[in-house]
């Protein structure tokens, strides 16, 4: 049985069921239809873990959100061009310095956006897609494109928002092109993220004109003016008054008094169902706006909204869940929220950060019920010397008054509040964690707000965080105390070589990658859950449970119980069996950590270290794994064996191939925005359209020759 085979298979009954629900809810149960999909910020935070009952599967697949994830995540894609695949590798470099030895990310393409253009720190591109299984390029009536908004004030010469189609390498003519570029308000800057209609064709966001905020719903014209010289939309009351795009509707945000507010800090949340828009801001308010995209958008002022949670505390992005009708959000002051979406009744958590405030909306996992909240300092003083740590805690979505539920720590942030951490982003679930029928997995995090980011793995077994109440150390990012990014985890079920899985995060600066020089870094890392029952071939990796790549030197099918997962061991080269005994029983190889310093490959030299290890020219990483004590290397490179598992004699010392280095790399000046992800190719169709996007957060060069910020797109290595 192969991996994606079992997957589907894991999913049972209920999700056939559920499957047959969805053709009936949508009206096609008779033949196939097209399903678009957005993607934008509020897609991380609104999730749908497996179902645990038939009552909450039949729940959340009324919810537009849920199918969403659905097609985002079980989609066929495009295996990879022989260029693409070699775009992505880099050979190996003689004598590495920094601690993260790493292939390179291939860039596809960067754009312009101004200088000191960005998305922002925390905040998101959003990327469209007319078919979950089809890429559409310019010459499409409808082709896929990709929103980026500048953080510039808007003018004659500087659009604040731009998409871009054209945008997969696999395309005809220049990749990307300028789908269109506006300025919706002179002066007027972007400094969240945007959303999308359900069908594309309107983008929504929230500018901000000195301290005063404004929603914008936005309906695009395709080929409409450039970054350097945007159109300008015209106004109307109404998207139905609009006679010919583009065309702009614009809804200022009050308080109670109906005063104008500002907001910098909260990205506009859009409900699919009910037209309703949610988005925060300054001094705590919370603003529910009707229409968005259907009808007239007006900001509800009655019935207790606009809702003042916190007042002069600024809020963060809010995230709302269909199946509770509440609005989750988090402020600077450090407390979570719930509010009741028709009563605008408030109920406020206990304080869960003590540092610079929850920052990010949290993540709700609606199909179990649960919220994680991300906190920079928990103000405990239970972490290493005294200080207190970086934590991610756990409520019900239906949490009372005063109460924080279970944390897990993720590093320390401060020690006795003497200086205040950098903040933490959300993390990334695994697939194991949306496959499972009890919400059991695994969520990256970049934690160690007060010192180097590092990455943690926390496993969560049947919803319960770990009984320790602290995440595994994983890798160290930074080579000191930097930002880093929200961590994104992209699974692949259809490479070739079988099912693989990456997650993506960036530092700010001082990247612990050689491909990097010490600078801002974009990196991702094999992230894939070992999975029971299921069909591994060799060179197939996985992240297993002690921090370390494991890659498949024997074929076959790993144990049949998801309750006899390998005992897997922390020393290279070392080997581990999995399965039934005899010629189906899988064997697994350890990469070693993915921070362990590699050596160069001398000629005629004696190696001294235990295991040393190195990036042949492959991009595979080699063991010495006989005479560690001693023996000489050949005067000439020998050909390194490229076989997973397979060895290479060296003169009197025998290296052992360990399988594709686990991590790869590129240079992101200041890091950058929150990473989305396109995997929507259907099966032999464009090549190029399993892709990273952010912008970086500082001005570098980008394509053309033109330096400033640049909007991004990256390959994904052993992903598209």
């Amino acid at each position: 049985m192969n991996g994606t085979a079992t997957r589907f298979l894991r999913l049972g009954v209920s999700l056939a069921a559920l499957v047959t629900l969805g053709w009936v809810l949508t009206g096609h149960a008779a033949k196939p239809v097209r399903h678009s999909v957005p993607t934008d910020w509020s897609h991380r935070h609104l999730i749908f873990s497996h179902p645990a009952t038939a009552e909450r599967a039949a729940r959340v697949s009324e919810d537009p959100r849920y199918w969403q994830q659905k097609y985002r995540r079980e989609q066929r894609l495009a295996p990879p061009s022989v260029a693409e695949a070699e775009a992505g590798m880099q050979s190996a470099v003689s004598r590495p310095r920094l601690k993260i030895r790493s292939q390179k990310l291939h860039r596809d393409w960067s754009r312009n956006l101004g200088a000191s253009g960005s998305v922002g720190a925390g905040n998101y591109p959003a990327k469209f897609s007319f078919d979950s299984n089809t890429a559409f390029c310019d010459a499409a009536t409808t082709p896929d494109y990709v929103v980026f908004s500048s953080g510039l004030p808007g003018s004659a010469g500087r659009a604040n928002v731009v998409a871009f189609d054209n945008i997969y390498f696999g395309c005809g003519g220049g990749t990307p092109l300028v789908y269109w570029a506006y300025n919706t308000g002179t002066g007027s800057t972007i400094k969240t993220s945007p959303v999308l209609s359900r069908d594309g064709t309107q983008v929504a966001f929230v500018q901000t004109t000195g301290t005063a905020a404004t929603l914008v719903t936005l309906k695009w014209k395709a080929a409409d003016g450039t970054p350097t010289s945007p159109s300008t939309p015209t106004l109307v009351a109404s998207m139905s008054a609009c006679i010919a795009a583009p065309c702009m509707t614009l809804t200022p945000l009050v308080d109670g008094l109906a005063v104008p507010t500002d907001d910098t800090t909260s990205s506009v949340f859009y409900d699919y169902t009910n037209d309703v828009a949610w988005v925060g801001g300054a001094s705590g308010w919370l603003h529910k706006t009707t229409g968005l995209f259907n009808g007239t958008p007006t900001e509800v002022t009655t019935g207790g909204f606009p809702v003042q949670v916190n007042a002069g505390s600024t809020l963060s992005s809010p995230v709302y869940d269909r199946i509770t009708n509440n609005v989750f959000v988090g402020d600077a002051a450090g407390f979570l929220y719930r509010v009741n979406a028709t009563s605008a009744t408030v109920v406020a958590s206990s304080q869960l950060d003590f540092g610079v405030g929850i920052v990010e909306g949290p993540i709700v996992d609606s199909a179990n019920h649960f919220v994680y909240v991300f906190v920079s300092s928990d103000g405990s003083g239970n972490c290493t010397t005294g200080a207190d740590c970086a934590a991610v805690f756990q409520l019900s979505t239906s949490f009372a008054t005063a109460t924080s539920g279970p944390e897990v720590t993720v590093g320390f942030s401060t020690i006795n509040g003497v200086a205040l951490p950098n903040p933490l982003y959300i993390g990334g679930f695994d697939s194991a964690y949306f496959d499972s029928p009890d919400a059991s997995g695994k969520l990256y995090v970049c934690g160690n707000t007060g010192s180097n980011p590092t990455i943690y793995q926390v496993q969560i077994s049947a919803g319960a965080l770990p009984v320790s109440g602290q995440g595994l150390a994983v890798v160290q990012l930074a080579s000191a105390t930097v930002p880093c990014s929200p961590v994104t985890d992209v699974p692949n079920e259809n490479l070739p070589g079988g099912f693989s899985e990456r997650l993506f995060v960036s530092v700010q600066n001082n990247g612990s990658s050689s491909t990097c020089g010490g600078g801002g870094c974009v990196l991702n890392f094999v992230s894939a859950p070992w999975i029971n029952f299921t069909n591994y071939v060799v060179g197939q990796q996985v992240l297993s449970t002690k921090g370390h790549v494991e890659t498949v030197i024997h074929a076959g099918t790993s144990a049949a119980l998801a309750t006899s997962e390998p005992l897997w061991t922390t020393a290279p080269a070392s080997t581990v069996t999995d399965g039934n005994p005899g010629p189906t029983q899988v064997v697994w190889i350890d990469q070693g950590a993915f921070g362990a310093p590699f050596f160069a490959w001398i000629s005629s030299h004696h190696y001294t270290s235990v295991k040393p290890k190195f990036l042949d020219e492959n991009g595979n990483v080699e063991v010495l794994t006989t005479n560690p004590g001693g023996g000489l290397t050949s005067a000439i490179e020998p050909t390194w064996n490229t076989v997973p598992g397979g060895t290479t004699a060296d003169n009197t010392v025998v290296w052992t191939n360990v399988g594709p280095l686990g991590t790869a790399a590129l240079p992101a000046a200041g890091g950058t925005s929150g990473i989305i992800v396109d995997n929507t190719v259907g099966s032999g169709t464009v090549v190029g359209g399993s892709q990273i996007y952010f912008s970086t957060l500082s001005d570098q060069l980008c394509d053309f020759g033109v330096t400033g910020g640049c909007a991004v797109q990256a390959s994904q290595p052993n992903l598209n």
